[in-house]
């Protein structure tokens, strides 16, 4: 049994909260560096231009890449084998108020959905997700989300009978819901299967991905392909202006699901596709 520190994992929780909103991820970047290359219109091109030189000048003066720093979402995976000295959970909130008080970043968590609203201050409680696997290490990803692009996802409980075009029309309907409001180009996450619940979460992990990333199936990969050239052939393009580069990325996680149904989730995150990991 191997013990880790609460503390620790404060500590890396402040950093990579910081290090998500100023640093883009490289997969990202390097795929706003393609679609400068690969863009069809003088618009388009001028505006990933715009944003990459933003995750530039972030990057370089340590400033935030946008200015919604959005609500943190940490990914747990803890090894089975690991015992960690004190409250993990109170460890983790801990870190996210250090990261968002040390960085300055911009604190956007009310304390009630629907009456108070009032600011809470240290962008606390982060949502945690907490997954048991083998080993002695701790796995953490921090991935804050803004809410221009929150705003836009959508579940739909699918009929089994509706198929592989029900979900391909779901997908583009929220997609053409969405039009420019998430930032575009957008990265995209489809989650297939599981339950009302578990289909978003299926969703969140998919737009993680790496870009470089297929689904193990070659169906679904195939499915990836298709409706990532769909989504761009909408011409929405960089910003909503206009062009070929509507999405980055478009990823499927799919789960087994009851014969009664087929739950479709669809995340959409702007092209600053924060997240940090790190495996202690």
């Amino acid at each position: 049994m191997r013990t880790i520190e609460s503390q620790t994992i404060t500590e890396a929780i402040k950093k990579l909260c910081v290090e998500a909103n100023y640093d883009l991820p490289h997969d990202v970047y390097a795929a706003i560096c393609e679609g400068i290359e690969k863009e069809e219109t003088d618009l388009g091109k001028d505006t990933l231009k715009v944003l990459k030189e933003n995750a530039d000048i972030a990057k370089q003066r340590k400033r935030p890449i946008c200015q919604d720093t959005g609500m943190a979402c940490i990914f747990v995976e803890i090894g089975q084998d690991v015992h960690v000295d004190g409250h993990l959970e109170e460890a983790i909130q801990k870190g996210v108020a250090l990261g968002y008080q040390e960085g300055y970043l911009r604190k956007s968590i009310v304390n009630d959905p629907l009456f108070d609203r009032v600011n809470t201050r240290d962008n606390t409680p982060a949502m945690i997700h907490y997954d048991i696997v083998p080993g002695d290490k701790i796995h953490l990803t921090v991935a804050p989300k803004g809410f221009g692009s929150e705003n836009m996802c959508q579940v739909k409980m699918l009929k089994p009978s509706d198929g592989v075009k029900g979900v391909k029309d779901f997908v583009m309907k929220v997609v053409n819901d969405a039009g420019p409001n998430p930032c575009p180009p957008i990265v995209i996450g489809v989650g297939i299967g599981s339950n009302f619940e578990g289909v978003a979460l299926l969703a969140k992990k998919a737009m993680m991905k790496d870009f470089d990333a297929h689904h193990e199936d070659p169906r679904y990969a195939a499915l990836e392909k298709e409706l990532l050239e769909k989504v761009n052939a909408t011409g929405i393009g960089p910003a909503g202006f206009g062009g070929a580069t509507t999405a980055l990325s478009l990823h499927i996680e799919s789960a087994p699901t009851h014969i009664a149904g087929m739950p479709v989730a669809v995340a959409i995150c702007c092209h600053v596709a924060r997240h940090k990991e790190v495996i202690l």
